[in-house]
């Protein structure tokens, strides 16, 4: 990894090697970004169904080659959330040497549409179950991203992703290609990189992310700096994230989770093993404000970070609206046909319950394609007459392909009416194999 900068160092001027290519494989199309560290190019990986991708090149006196070791290391992480990492190695370009990464490419950041407006209470719920999601997942693995800020939080296709060239083991030495900045936690000057240094610096972006600047710790409450209209589940969460004890900060994966006991009788967990999948974890409480669509001039980033992170059409999705109907018991039978539609009888208890259940229209040729079974979860809001106004992606399944077509056929889902105000939310699970599709429904809080 890097060592501290040379304050007095100047960027090279990069664009001299322009039409150049990494070791007979990866040209250099045009200049990304650049600077004294380092700069990112658009390049091509041949062999892939969307061949463009970005480099990054590092000269090799600014690193070790630990930093190398970390990149390839996470050649092999695979997550729907985080930016997938192709090659790395060392290359010589006029003469000088470097490191250098090659990734997914990604033309918008969350940074982009932060230096035109703050975003809503609602799209900030729609941001945080795909980055909670991927951040479990490292987490989980003892890995930690490290350098979460509104410039890695990135769009790729229709998919919100963080960046992956900065992960490193739990533990690893605070130093690196990335200069110390202010989304660091207050540890960083004495403690290595952990997964509590992760959540501080979530905290850190979120503030942003609704007031479009950093927040001040003086003598009032970082919670009651944020908008009125954010929800108290949210700003009690960003405020855990923000304290000043490592330990008093929540997980990934209990960002939402008001601590039992008193901060004083927590106990650390030991250490999940790694995984090679991504886990589930609660869906944000609802946010209580009205749907709405960002815009941006089209040289920025789309206005919207979507639910579970799927980026739909350029914009944000809208709100998470208030469930205000209890779970019930039952559960609405599974759904075993191939094809749509399928319609099931309403209950004969007054419970809410489903009408009509539509499965996704998989072509033959597409479901023999899949080896094993695999699952695709739906959270659709359901207004008092039954019909959906929204699907959140929870799980979106290794293709973007089935998610897509599974969330369409879930916005055809009927439920009965109810005499209660509001929303209700319902969870639907669509299994896959090879002979086809079947669904549940499971009523939500």
């Amino acid at each position: 990894m890097s060592a501290q900068p040379n304050n007095e160092a100047t960027a090279p001027d990069w664009s001299e090697w322009l039409n150049a290519s990494i070791n007979g494989a990866y040209p250099l199309r045009r200049l990304l970004v650049g600077s004294e560290r380092g700069a990112v190019f658009l390049t091509e990986c041949k062999g892939r169904p969307n061949p463009d991708a970005a480099v990054k090149i590092i000269p090799i006196e600014g690193v070790t080659l630990a930093q190398l070791s970390h990149w390839k290391s996470a050649i092999g992480l695979s997550h729907p959330h985080l930016i997938q990492l192709f090659d790395a190695g060392l290359c010589q370009l006029g003469g000088h040497q470097f490191l250098f990464v090659v990734m997914e490419y990604a033309d918008q950041t969350l940074s982009q549409v932060l230096r035109q407006r703050a975003l809503t209470p609602a799209e900030v719920g729609e941001l945080l179950p795909p980055t909670l999601n991927a951040l479990a997942f490292l987490h989980s693995g003892s890995l930690v991203h490290g350098h979460l800020k509104p410039e890695n939080f990135l769009v790729v296709g229709e998919q919100l992703k963080l960046s992956s060239d900065g992960i490193v083991p739990a533990g690893a030495p605070r130093v690196g290609i990335a200069a110390p900045s202010s989304y660091d936690p207050p540890e960083a000057n004495h403690t290595n990189f952990t997964s509590a240094g992760d959540m501080w610096s979530l905290g850190m972006t979120l503030v942003e992310a609704l007031t479009q600047s950093q927040p001040r710790f003086d003598e009032h409450s970082v919670a009651g700096s944020l908008p009125t209209t954010v929800s108290p589940a949210l700003a009690e969460s960003v405020q855990r994230c923000l304290s000043s004890d490592p330990a008093l900060r929540p997980s990934a994966a209990d960002f939402y989770v008001r601590p039992a006991a008193a901060p004083q009788a927590l106990v650390a967990p030991a250490p999940a093993p790694a995984v090679q999948a991504a886990p589930e974890f609660v869906t944000p409480p609802p946010q209580p404000t009205k749907p709405r669509r960002l815009t941006a001039p089209s040289a920025v980033i789309v206005s919207a970070i979507v639910v579970a992170g799927i980026w739909a059409g350029q914009q944000l999705l809208r709100t998470h609206p208030n469930s205000t109907v209890p779970p019930q018991a039952a559960v609405a039978p599974t759904i075993a046909a191939p094809h749509p539609p399928a319609a099931l009888p309403a209950p004969a208890t007054p419970a809410p319950a489903v009408i009509h259940a539509q499965l996704p229209d998989i072509p033959r040729k597409a479901l023999r394609t899949i080896h094993g079974h695999f699952r695709i979860e739906v959270l659709v809001v359901v207004d008092h007459s039954g019909t959906v106004i929204r699907g959140l992606l929870k799980n979106t399944g290794p293709s973007s392909y089935f998610a897509r077509l599974t969330k369409e056929a879930a916005r055809q889902w009927t439920f009965s009416a109810t005499s209660e105000p509001g929303t209700r939310e319902w969870l639907l699970r669509f299994e896959f194999t090879h002979s086809g599709v079947t669904a549940e429904a499971n009523p939500q809080s």
